[in-house]
């Protein structure tokens, strides 16, 4: 019996629909920039949220009926989940989903029970996958929420606690290899301090390290040939998070020789945590080799928290979807980690959401392909460097010169001219002409 049965499936009508239960920009099979659109943007269902985020917080109770018409806490539940999750993609025509583990079915104290409920939920899961087609986009272990991990997982100062962190990624990667995921991720929730006055900054920072080449090691031993990610995000629920952005990321990857197996997994409500543009963080990802996937959410600048929003806004969007086609797209994919607001507490509302971000974004590709082909920022951006395409510029690129050949240039010269203008102004103008002209 379908859980959604009064919700039709969702189709593309095009920018003139009024009809909620449609697809204003979203047409999977356009071909933009020679390729399919669907191709550009590999959805992902988010089970956490979608399938039991019910609208708490720290102020109040449920407002959304997540049961599915089963007792929650029960494996009975968690089949349930299981259904509506893929009759939920099956309507709107995603393809991908991503897990925590304890997303799927209700943790015991016991590890061992727990990992018995997994193997009997992820046949069921992989009969469904087997059925519809849909696949995993990546799968991780929630090593935040129990109260063991409260001075974290890999950080943590318990060597139990690091064993437990250890097993459940082993049993992650079990699932995602059994999925056939295409990633794993890790968001260190909990892997970072509130002061200094108790921690070991290299010590935690270098254990962290430790549990992530064990699962490197053991993932490419039971045959996961996908990438691995750090999902960085700077505060929340740590004050101090050790994967505050990707540049601190990478230089993490890299620092402990990491970096051959890891990409990241940009969250674009973590990025405005950090105080940069989702942008930013996009192109700094890219230009270093390690855009990955993508947490497609918003924040609001209002509040100073992950607030996990589904996207709407269409200049960011437009703006990730530049940095995703010049970097050739991604490994992974856009995974809806966003949620409905807490007074949107409907079925209806759920697939609301999903139109709006699959929306947004199918929009945002359509706007940042028509200002890649415009082409004038890009004229501009390489007008703006071309003093280091003459000799003396390609000379310094190369490396092919000395300080004192340099000092001896800029004395011939006395004095220069004012640096060619950044003409901002003008460049806002043309993206907002192609936005809306």
């Amino acid at each position: 019996m379908a859980i959604f049965e009064n919700i039709p499936q969702i189709k593309y009508e095009g920018a003139d629909s009024k009809n909620p239960f449609a697809f204003k920009f979203y047409d999977a099979e356009k071909v933009v920039m020679g390729k399919k659109m669907k191709d550009y943007l590999p959805f992902a269902m988010a089970w956490w949220h979608n399938l039991g985020a019910a609208g708490t917080d720290m102020f109040g109770r449920d407002t959304a009926d997540k049961s599915f018409g089963a007792e929650k806490g029960t494996m009975e539940h968690a089949k349930t989940k299981v259904d509506a999750g893929f009759e939920f993609m099956q309507k709107l025509g995603i393809e991908y989903f991503c897990f925590h583990d304890v997303d799927l079915v209700p943790e015991a104290d016991d590890i061992n029970i727990t990992n018995a409920r997994l193997d009997e939920i992820s046949d069921y899961i992989l009969a469904k996958m087997k059925e519809t087609g849909i696949k995993c986009l990546w799968g991780t272990a929630n090593m935040f929420s129990n109260p063991r991990f409260m001075n974290g997982a890999g950080s943590t100062n318990s060597a139990d606690v690091f064993c437990f962190a250890a097993a459940q990624i082993k049993k992650a990667l079990d699932l995602t290899v059994k999925f056939g995921g295409k990633g794993y991720v890790f968001w260190g929730g909990r892997e970072g301090y509130e002061t200094l006055l108790n921690t070991d900054v290299k010590f935690e920072q270098e254990n962290i390290a430790r549990l992530m080449h064990l699962a490197v090691d053991y993932g490419r031993k039971i045959g996961f040939t996908g990438d691995f990610y750090i999902e960085p995000k700077p505060k929340e629920p740590m004050k101090h998070q050790y994967d505050f952005d990707a540049a601190t990321a990478i230089g993490f990857l890299r620092q402990y020789g990491l970096d051959r197996d890891f990409k990241l997994n940009i969250e674009a409500n973590h990025a405005t945590l950090a105080g940069h543009t989702f942008q930013h963080e996009l192109r700094v990802s890219a230009i270093n080799g390690m855009l990955g996937s993508i947490d497609a959410n918003q924040g609001d600048c209002l509040l100073g928290w992950d607030t996990d929003e589904f996207p709407f806004d269409v200049y960011e969007a437009t703006m990730c979807m530049y940095e995703v086609i010049k970097a050739g797209g991604l490994t992974g994919g856009f995974n809806f980690d966003a949620k409905n607001r807490r007074s949107s507490n409907t079925y209806e509302e759920m697939f609301e959401g999903y139109i709006l971000g699959m929306d947004t974004f199918a929009l945002g590709l359509i706007k940042a392909a028509k200002l890649i082909e415009d082409g004038r920022i890009d004229e501009f951006v390489k007008e703006k460097y071309s003093s280091f395409d003459t000799e003396l510029g390609k000379k310094i690129r190369e490396g092919n010169t000395t300080l004192e050949e340099l000092a001896g240039h800029a004395a011939e010269l006395k004095s220069i001219d004012t640096p060619m203008s950044g003409k901002q102004e003008k460049l806002e103008g043309i993206l907002n002409q192609i936005m809306f002209g």
